[in-house]
């Protein structure tokens, strides 16, 4: 029982606070050791004890719960409870006590109504669900969803029976399988939240309506799927069709490689056809099941890596900067203008005609324009968003800004150049961050008169969509300036890792080798096609082929070209006439409509070109490929992977022995959210892990005397199969 305070309330110990408004009962959440509020098994017995001593007094008419945090509700159930329980048995058994304890919450004879401010998700929604009524803030921290499916996981407390039951199948399902976060307006106008509020008048709006259904004077009103979906969610084979398509499309996304998708869909067809009860069953047994498996383990892996780059290792700067300046008008320094406006910085963008200006400006319109049409922001915003925005021709009023991100083309005169102009036209306290994927920032500081000041910034494209930040430092590059480059990254939304100078840094020179050993398999007879196909199936988003048109293929060059001068055939093998040969045939990639693939290409000439569907082939490309044939490419496509995989982790590795990485999470993190590397396997270090070191030696052997010395395992990585050591 929770021990009374005075007449007028009493406290649980640590987390949860009952205070008595009039009739209604008022639970504050609010866990002093957190920043934000979690769900975990030591709190169940609190809140349990708490509702038993509510519904003890018969002076209750109603119940509130509210957060005591700024801007969290309850943000999930604890991770590290889920990750440190020994056995699946015993996460089955966390995932039926949260359940019992919503079931009580549920079947509650006082009206309990969810007062939501800030981030509800996970089990801090089914917490809500369990309410008879929701009511959230319109303030912009406030987030509603179920993410578990981005741990490899489901929700375990009643949100898979839960959730179809108030909004219908086809939205519980869309919302489960992609685990995004809605916002108040659309969780409102999907039934989610039975009304909104300004956070100010929250907790008195939400007293007021446990009182108004208390007394009836309050009914929710429950919105139904409308027309043919309302039509097929009434009957059992509407639900089955329902979930069938949503089966294919996962199959035809994931290609079956994750599988907590497949166990939602299974579980909310359990709930519907059988009861809640086998339901409710099913749901703790997949959960825990789930708990177990790899794919979950390296997303749970990935979470805690991106939460600890949250914090920035430099600590908190002395100076923040609220002014930037972004010079180059081209896709790259569009779009990192693009996430600084977005988040509150005032952006200068230079550049040297008009032309680009205006394409830049039209750029970050359109896509500040489909957020309004989305409903994501009001027009409002958007034209408050897009005021901090500003564009020159020259350096006027440059010696405002705190940081100048240079995004000009990959020429080391050029950004000598342009950096020398910088300095010229900027304070001593101004930061210049050079946005180069391979050229090394020290070459580049090599002309600056203030070297401490310059670091690299390598921002992956596109910027507004990629989430990883890659911060380069050199020898001379001080603390104080890091810390700024940091801080912007971390307040851009970005994931931030922080690598030492060198050649290709670290995301750059990893994917050397992996694009030279796709370049090696085409030579060798492998339609670009089937590769890409290949390693999809390995778990990238796209295959190494469609990767490189994205990039360029004049941009691969260039940097095989310096990779290959910096570390030899290690990183760069391949005979680059094959690729100079297209670049003098104007084949860029997708920027000029052709590349390893045709694009924009009529319809006809698709059906000709294309083997299946899918992209049609460049035959230029081809031929200039099959002037260059070596070998036969293996025809098993777990050869394949490997030879990939391998090129690419070991360089790693190599990475860490040199100490550009300081420490594996960094590598795992720089590779997933950069590169696209398998989140299923959780980065390169992780996959060595699970694969084992010693056997990967082995496989690194055996593909060195198949292939040749590219495949020379790295002495760290040989060292550490000998002593029996693990990454993690």
């Amino acid at each position: 029982m929770a021990r009374p305070k005075d007449s007028a309330s009493s406290v649980t110990p640590a987390t949860l606070t009952l205070e008595k408004v009039g009739a209604v009962a008022v639970v504050t959440f609010d866990d002093p050791a957190n920043k934000v509020n979690t769900l975990h098994s030591r709190l169940m017995p609190e809140f349990e004890a708490l509702l038993t001593q509510i519904q003890g007094d018969p002076s209750y008419k109603g119940v509130v719960v509210l957060s005591g945090k700024d801007s969290c509700f309850v943000a999930g159930a604890d991770i590290e409870e889920l990750s440190t329980a020994p056995d699946a048995a015993a996460i089955e058994k966390l995932s039926h006590k949260g359940q019992a304890l919503f079931a009580k919450l549920e079947a509650f004879p006082l009206p309990v109504v969810a007062a939501i401010h800030g981030a509800c998700l996970g089990g801090g929604l089914e917490l809500a669900l369990a309410c008879r009524y929701r009511i959230a803030t319109t303030a912009s921290c406030t987030v509603l969803g179920l993410p578990e499916v981005m741990l490899g996981l489901l929700p375990g407390a009643g949100g898979t029976q839960r959730l179809p039951r108030l909004i219908g199948v086809q939205a519980a399902v869309q919302m489960m399988l992609a685990g995004n976060s809605l916002r108040p307006e659309k969780a409102y106008r999907m039934g989610l939240v039975d009304y909104l509020t300004i956070p100010e008048g929250l907790r008195a709006v939400a007293i007021q309506a446990a009182l108004d259904l208390a007394s009836q004077k309050l009914h929710p009103k429950r919105k139904k799927p409308k027309g043919l979906m309302g039509l097929l969610e009434k009957y059992p084979m509407g639900q089955n069709l329902i979930l069938n398509k949503a089966r294919s499309m996962v199959q035809q996304k994931t290609k079956g490689l994750y599988p907590a998708p497949f166990a939602i869909i299974e579980v909310l067809r359990t709930g519907i056809q059988d009861g809640t009860r086998l339901g409710f069953a099913k749901e703790s047994r997949e959960f825990a099941q789930l708990s177990q498996t790899s794919v979950s383990k390296s997303l749970i892996s990935l979470y805690y890596g991106q939460n600890d780059l949250k914090k920035n290792r430099y600590g908190t700067p002395q100076h923040k900067a609220t002014k930037l300046a972004v010079l180059g008008g081209g896709l790259m320094g569009s779009g990192i203008a693009l996430v600084s406006i977005q988040k509150n910085f005032h952006v200068r963008l230079k550049d040297l005609n008009q032309e680009s200006i205006g394409n830049s400006k039209k750029y970050i319109w359109k896509e500040l324009d489909q957020k309004r049409k989305r409903r994501s922001l009001s027009e409002c915003e958007a034209n408050q968003i897009f005021s901090r925005f500003s564009t020159q021709l020259d350096f006027h009023k440059f010696d405002t800004v705190d940081v100048v991100i240079e995004a000009v083309f990959e020429d080391l005169t050029l950004k000598h150049r342009v950096l020398q102009e910088v300095e010229a036209n900027t304070p001593d306290t101004c930061i210049f961050a050079s946005n180069t994927s391979a050229l090394p920032i020290s070459q580049i500081a090599s002309v600056s008169k203030r070297p401490q000041n310059v670091v690299g910034m390598h921002y992956f494209s596109p910027v507004h969509k990629m989430p990883l930040l890659e911060v380069v430092v050199t020898e001379q590059t001080s603390d104080a300036t890091a810390a700024i480059a940091v801080d912007v990254g971390i307040r851009q939304g970005k994931t931030v890792i922080v690598v030492k100078d060198g050649p290709g840094f670290y995301t750059t020179r990893i994917l050397a080798p992996f694009m030279d050993e796709a370049a090696l398999l085409c030579q060798e007879g492998m339609a670009f096609d089937e590769l890409d196909t290949v390693m999809q199936r390995f778990g990238y988003p796209v295959g190494p082929i469609t990767l490189m048109d994205e990039v360029g293929l004049d941009v691969a060059q260039h940097v095989a070209e310096e990779l290959k001068t910096a570390f030899g055939e290690r990183v760069s093998s391949q005979d680059p006439a094959a690729l100079q040969d297209l670049l003098s045939k104007k084949c860029l990639g997708r920027k000029s409509g052709k590349g390893f693939y045709l694009y924009d290409t009529p319809s006809l000439w698709k059906k000709v070109l294309c083997r299946k569907k899918g992209k049609a082939i460049n035959p230029l490309a081809v031929q200039a490929l099959q002037k260059k044939r070596r070998g036969e490419a293996p025809k098993d496509p777990a050869q394949v992977t490997a030879r990939m995989a391998m090129r690419m982790v070991n360089e790693a590795v190599y990475c860490l022995q040199e100490g550009i990485l300081s420490r594996p999470l960094d590598g795992d993190i720089g590779a997933v959210f950069g590169l696209g590397f398998p989140p299923i396997h959780g980065g390169p270090f992780r996959y060595l892990d699970t694969m084992g070191i010693s056997k990967a030696v082995d496989q690194l052997h055996r593909l060195r005397d198949q292939y040749g010395a590219r495949f020379e395992p790295a002495p760290l990585l040989v060292e550490m199969g000998t002593s029996g050591k693990r990454f993690y």
